[in-house]
């Protein structure tokens, strides 16, 4: 890329964005304007200088991708986005941090132009940018794996904090990083030592850059000019160093000073998640050289010079679009499965692959699910992932996928362009990272785990179902179901926890057959997603007897209809739905008709019309049960006040699952028993 000298209308551009940060938190009374005001030149020259985009088109394919890690700094992002072009006025930057405004307080990805990602939580941009970059060595793998072309080489830059870095799931992330040498990450560390206590050091004093060395990165460090501000000539030396580097990802550390030039406020905490003060506002205005008595102040002109980069931009996409148009031609199969990608379009009856059981044998829901990824990958190339050093327990692996690897790797099966994901024991990272690659476009991945274990990727669940973007989740041992491993592994509370997310759907099939249905929906659905899945066989149930599995694609259906007007109606999810099948035959010995309903997933129901539901569920028909090794929070919604519950509401133990789901009272018998409460308690 070639790069106009800097000139002094550029020092002005810094200026106004570090007075545009302290005014627009001084107006709202609220905001974090010190890291904002220090990283005003870092932000620009990125956006100036450096990254490839083109402000009126910012979903082009060829970009690079920028994630601003430390969200809390949002304003870093916003300024830039006003400045480059990308449709915020400066009306948006007054309206910081109030309703309805293009720029809340973190960056949300959807809601501004420009904004790649949703970001806040601080280490979770760094860990799903790790995703992007990975998704992107990916995608080359199926347009140009012979590397003929740049078209599909980009770059992920990324600022990120001290507090980014001191999360563990940065560490997770930049770990499996070095290993995967994704060279095409580019991590600017603002390294201003100041945090909302204080000085970092009171908790935070290792040698990041050694640090980063012994995981593989390319480590530049950078420090601050004489008077603490940044050193932004050797800082574009750094970022030129870091794009010739083709073997690992680069972490340039940079020393700065928070809140620079605040006379009073610069160094100190208070810079950190506070108005700096009308006085000290002005007093940094003075220090920029720019009148203190002016608040959102643009010089004429300014925008004429900082909005060149539109024309730069369009230009670089007018030539990448010449050479795509000539790539496409050379490579006519490539260029359909991208169009097809870039349409979110699925091949003409590519269900058909998907599995079908039979009832003859018992099979766990995870190897069911494993069976359907394989005859999914074998249509999707676009199909990936893997889990945290779980995939043979999981069922996560692709039969002659081979391992996602660098070319310099020695393991054996290593392909850079390989389809199974080791994520490694990094429950959190690889949950981010899988938001990663489905925030970077085109790829579906999935990442898999014990159910247990989402407790530690939770944030990144959240944040999949914020963003509204299609992460899949694969959580397998899903109950007391685990067996000898104990209450350790064994997780109770999990799905109730899980159904709390908003706009998360939780899918826990049945048997195998509801298993592949999931699967069906889970690809043409594009949505956040937890599959749960059994450790233990299950029956496959007889569709002659029982409904089909298609109505596990409607979330819940009657699965055994009752002989005639249902007098009960039993509820139940995943390795359950069994024993409420067991308790309906029992019921009829004693002349009671029973309705089985297999509700895989609640979200998805809840989806469904209200005479679907109705005719589900009959609102005449109050005596109901719920069966779910897991507690019962959450089920009073569909089973009411006559209703009874058959659920767990303490930890497991170290036994066989028989055992303890006797105990525990998953049984026929017991869920027969809770039916006959339930029905003396509607007639009251």
């Amino acid at each position: 890329m070639t790069r106009a000298l800097w000139s002094e209308s550029d020092d002005q551009a810094v200026a106004i964005a570090r007075a545009l940060a302290a005014d627009a938190v001084q107006k709202v009374g609220n905001g974090h304007p010190g890291t904002a005001m220090s990283l005003a030149p870092v932000a620009y020259t990125l956006f100036q200088r450096f990254l490839r985009h083109d402000p009126a088109q910012p979903e082009w394919l060829g970009r690079d991708r920028f994630v601003l890690s430390c969200g809390h700094s949002s304003l870093t992002l916003y300024i830039q986005l006003f400045l480059s072009g990308y449709g915020l006025s400066l009306d948006d930057l007054k309206a910081f941090r109030t309703s309805g405004s293009l720029t809340p307080a973190h960056p949300e990805f959807r809601h501004t132009k420009g904004v790649e990602i949703t970001t806040g939580p601080l280490g979770s941009g760094l860990a799903s940018a790790v995703g992007m970059a990975m998704a992107s060595r990916f995608e080359k793998g199926l347009f140009d794996p012979e590397g003929k072309t740049t078209l599909f080489d980009h770059n992920i830059w990324v600022i990120a904090s001290d507090g980014d870095l001191q999360e563990g799931m940065s560490g997770e992330a930049s770990s499996l990083a070095g290993t995967q040498a994704l060279a095409n990450l580019k991590v600017i560390y603002d390294d201003n030592r100041i945090s909302i206590e204080g000085d970092t050091h009171i908790s935070f004093t290792e040698d990041v850059s050694a640090r980063y060395r012994a995981y593989g990165w390319k480590v530049i460090e950078v420090a601050a000019l004489g008077d603490g501000n940044v050193d932004r000539d050797a800082l574009e030396v750094a970022m030129r160093q870091s794009e010739s580097f083709t073997d690992a990802p680069t972490l340039i550390r940079l020393k700065t000073v928070i809140a620079w030039p605040a006379p009073k406020a610069r160094g100190t905490a208070k810079a950190h998640g506070s108005a700096l003060g009308v006085e000290e506002v002005a007093a940094s205005k003075s220090a920029l050289g720019l009148d203190p008595e002016e608040d959102f102040f643009i010089p004429d002109g300014l925008l004429d010079h900082t909005r060149k980069v539109m024309a730069r931009g369009a230009t670089a996409r007018i030539e990448w679009e010449g050479e795509f148009t000539k790539w496409a031609a050379l490579n006519p199969t490539e260029a359909a499965l991208l169009s097809r990608l870039r349409n979110q379009e699925l091949p003409l009856d590519w269900e058909r692959v998907i599995p079908s059981f039979t009832s003859e044998k018992e099979i766990a829901t995870r190897a069911a699910s494993g069976k359907v990824i394989n005859a999914i990958a074998a249509v999707l190339p676009e199909f990936w992932g893997g889990s945290a050093d779980l995939g043979d327990s999981n069922n996560t692996t692709i039969e002659n996928g081979h391992s996602f690897l660098p070319a310099t790797s020695e393991m054996v099966d290593a392909d850079p362009f390989g389809r199974i994901i080791h994520f490694g024991i990094r429950e959190h990272a690889m949950g981010a990272i899988i938001n990663g690659i489905a925030l970077h476009g085109l790829t579906k991945a999935f990442g898999g785990t014990f159910l247990v274990f989402a407790d530690y990727m939770r944030g990144a669940v959240r944040l999949a179902a914020l963003m509204d973007i299609p992460s899949t989740f694969i959580w397998s041992h899903d109950s007391v179901g685990v067996g000898e491993d104990g209450p350790t592994h064994q997780p109770v509370e999990h799905l109730a926890s899980l159904r709390a997310i908003p706009n998360f759907a939780v899918v826990r099939p049945a048997d195998a057959n509801e298993t592949a249905i999931a699967w069906r929906e889970i690809i043409t659905r594009r949505k956040p997603v937890g599959l749960i899945l059994s450790r233990q066989n299950l029956p496959v149930f007889d569709r002659q007897e029982c409904n089909p599995a298609e109505g596990s694609a409607k979330g819940a259906y009657i699965l055994s209809e009752s002989d005639g007007a249902a007098d009960v109606i039993l509820i139940a999810t995943g390795s359950e739905v069994q024993h409420a099948l067991g308790a309906q035959k029992l019921l009829l010995q004693k002349g009671i008709k029973a309705s089985v309903v297999s509700a895989p997933c609640i979200e998805w129901f809840n989806e469904q019309s209200d005479s679907y539901k109705e005719s589900v569920l009959p609102t005449a028909i109050r005596a109901r049960v719920s069966v779910e090794a897991g507690i019962a929070q959450g089920w009073r919604e569909l089973i009411g006040d006559a209703g009874v519950a058959v659920s767990l509401e303490h930890f497991g133990a170290s036994a066989s699952a028989s055992v303890l789901f006797n105990e525990y009272g998953f049984t026929a018998e017991k869920v027969a028993e809770s039916a006959l409460t339930s029905i003396q308690k509607a007639k009251k």
